[in-house]
């Protein structure tokens, strides 16, 4: 079967790629707790080690068991309820992968960076392809638990962008503003929310040669990223977005969503409980509101980027040949 005709007939055999997704990576966890090597078996990025292993095979054999449940199951709603979550416990076990492109490039031009872990970045590469095959296993399976065509949906598509679909692109843009007014302000030499010394909002064993020379020139890369993602929702949300390419489109947003709306709730929990006092991060030279205020803002920008990229699905979607 060609490449072209496999990812066309998707619904047909999605659910049974998520069951052996699970079923192998559930084993491949249980593999690595009782041999002891890691294989790059994590929970949250940081949870490594025999208890963490075995607590990702755990999660993931229960998955299995709802992936063999997913097209026994094609009448009722509970099983792809069910299957979101294993979405989200798939990005925490992946979730460094969809930020370590610039990490990978830096590692492979001899920049200043960490060495590279292999397999975690591996196994990081494979938690996300499971969070995407769970994903549109839900999908199809929740289409058709609804009686909709699992191809499409069996819904019109949209002409234009509705209101609600601007206002969330305005949102992803406007929540983004605080970060990126702050890192560029101390690009530029300001202090605010920085009490320590060096430069506020970099740590130099994790930025690029390339990076701390913008920075140094008031140029601070993820900025520069932010203002990307604001552009991203415009796209998605304006008409000459159309005349931009759609899978790429569709891509970045999905990723964006899937990858910022966890991350940012996450920074914005540890922001508060630092700002409470309750824990204490390292983060002695930043102001608790820097962490809540200005980073957990990639929540509502993931979400709102969520709800852009699915308008504009809609809208560009193709008449579908299946029903």
């Amino acid at each position: 079967m060609t490449w072209k005709k496999l990812t066309a007939s998707w619904p047909s055999w999605v659910e049974r790629g998520a069951l052996w997704w699970s079923v192998l990576y559930a084993a491949g966890a249980a593999v690595a707790a009782a041999t002891g090597p890691a294989f790059g078996y994590a929970l949250l990025g940081k949870g490594t080690g025999p208890a963490a292993e075995w607590t990702a095979a755990g999660l993931y054999g229960a998955a299995t068991v709802l992936a063999y449940a997913l097209p026994r199951r094609p009448d009722r709603a509970w099983p792809s309820r069910l299957a979101w979550p294993v979405v989200a416990l798939c990005l925490s076990s992946g979730f460094t992968f969809l930020l370590s492109p610039v990490h990978l490039l830096a590692v492979l031009t001899g920049r200043n960076q960490p060495p590279m872990d292999w397999a975690a970045f591996a196994n990081q590469g494979v938690a996300v392809a499971g969070a995407v095959l769970w994903g549109c296993a839900a999908l199809v399976h929740r289409r058709r638990a609804r009686g909709r065509c699992p191809y499409c949906g069996g819904r019109e598509a949209a002409h234009g962008a509705p209101a609600t679909a601007r206002t969330a692109g305005l949102v992803a843009v406007a929540t983004l503003v605080p970060y990126t007014t702050l890192k560029t302000a101390w690009a530029l030499g300001a202090t605010v929310g920085f009490t320590g010394t060096g430069r506020p909002g970099v740590d130099p064993t994790y930025t690029s040669d390339t990076g701390l020379w913008l920075y140094d020139h008031g140029i601070d890369i993820t900025a520069v990223l932010a203002l990307t993602g604001m552009t991203l929702a415009l796209a998605l949300t304006r008409p000459w977005g159309r005349s931009l390419p759609r899978l790429p489109l569709l891509t970045l947003g999905w990723a964006g969503a899937g990858a910022l709306a966890p991350f940012g709730i996450f920074l914005a929990t540890i922001g508060a409980l630092t700002w409470t006092g309750a824990i204490d991060v390292g983060l002695a030279d930043h102001a608790p509101w820097v962490v809540a205020v200005a980073y957990g803002g990639f929540s509502v920008y993931g979400l709102a980027l969520g709800r852009a990229t699915h308008t504009y699905q809609q809208a560009t979607r193709r008449a579908c040949g299946s029903c």
